[in-house]
C-alpha cells in the first residue's frame, strides 16, 4: 500500500494535496501541531475518497519530537512512499532591524531545520541503501526565496532559500537510492498562513502584482506538488518548479 506523509496537513496546501491525493489503497499520514480539528476535517474528506489516514501531532519547531512523530507513522504499518514537505509559519510584517532573536530562530527551526530532519527520517525509510523500497520527497519552498520579501518577511525568504538549496543537495545525495527529490515554489496564494502572519487579505491586495493578475489556490500548488511526487515526474529530480503566476 502506497503510504505518503504530508506535513502541515491541517489547512492551506498541504490539506489540498491530501484531500487531492485520496484514493484507494493509499494510506495517508497527516501531521499537524495544534490545530487537530482541521486535520480531523481533512481525514474525514479522505476517507470520502477511499484512503484510509491516520492523524499526527507534533511541533516540528522541537527538534526532540520528530524520532517520536516518525514512530507513529511506523506504527501504521504500511511503509513509507512519498513525503510533502509542506509545514512552514511565518511571522508578523517586519524589517530585519526590527527582528528579534526568538523570531528568527523559531522561523529556521520550522522552515528548515524541522524539514531538514523530517527528510532525513523519510530517507532512512525509503532508501534502498537503508532496505526501503525508494520513493519521492517535495518540499515546499517559497518563491520568496528569490524574491527576497522585503520589508516583510526577509526571514522566512531566507529559511525558503536554505530549502531551495537543501533540495538541491539531497536530490543529488540519494538520486542512486531509489529516492527523487523537488521543490515547489508557491507565490501569492490564498490560504491561512496570511492571516497567521496579520495580514488577512495579503494575498488580494497584492494580486496586481502577479502577471496573471489573480492569486493562486491551495489546489494549484498541490496538482504540481502530486505531479512531481508521481510516476509521471519519474526523471524529474533537484528541480524547483515555480508556481507563481509568473512572479
Amino acid at each position: 500500500m502506497p503510504h505518503l506523509l504530508i506535513t502541515g496537513a491541517s489547512a492551506g496546501i498541504g490539506a489540498a494535496c491530501a484531500r487531492l491525493s485520496a484514493r484507494p489503497g493509499l494510506h495517508l499520514s497527516l501531521h499537524y501541531r495544534s490545530d487537530a480539528d482541521g486535520a480531523a476535517a481533512v481525514a474525514a474528506d479522505c476517507a470520502a475518497s477511499g484512503a484510509t489516514s491516520s492523524l499526527h501531532a507534533a511541533d516540528l519547531g522541537d527538534s526532540d519530537q520528530i524520532p517520536g512523530l516518525f514512530a507513529e507513522i511506523d506504527a501504521v504499518g504500511a511503509p513509507l512512499t512519498g513525503l510533502i514537505n509542506n509545514a512552514g509559519i511565518v511571522d508578523v510584517p517586519a524589517r530585519v532591524d526590527e527582528m528579534s532573536a526568538d523570531r528568527v530562530t523559531r522561523m529556521f527551526a520550522v522552515n528548515t531545520v524541522g524539514a531538514i530532519l523530517v527528510a532525513g527520517q523519510a530517507v532512512r525509510r525509503m532508501s534502498t541503501r537503508h532496505g526501503g523500497s525508494g520513493g519521492a520527497i517535495v518540499n515546499v519552498s517559497s518563491a520568496a526565496a528569490r524574491l527576497g520579501s522585503p520589508n516583510q518577511y526577509a526571514d522566512y525568504a531566507a529559511s525558503k532559500g536554505a530549502i531551495d538549496t537543501f533540495t538541491k543537495g539531497l536530490a543529488l545525495e540519494v538520486a542512486g537510492e531509489g529516492i527523487r527529490v523537488n521543490a515547489v515554489r508557491p507565490g501569492i496564494i490564498t490560504t491561512e498562513i496570511h492571516a497567521k502572519g496579520g495580514l488577512p487579505d495579503r494575498a488580494a491586495d497584492l494580486a496586481h502584482t502577479v502577471p496573471l493578475a489573480r492569486p493562486g489556490s491551495a489546489e494549484e500548488v498541490a496538482r504540481a506538488i502530486l505531479h512531481l511526487l508521481s510516476d509521471e515526474a519519474s526523471y524529474t529530480t533537484g528541480a524547483l518548479l515555480d508556481v507563481a503566476g509568473g512572479r
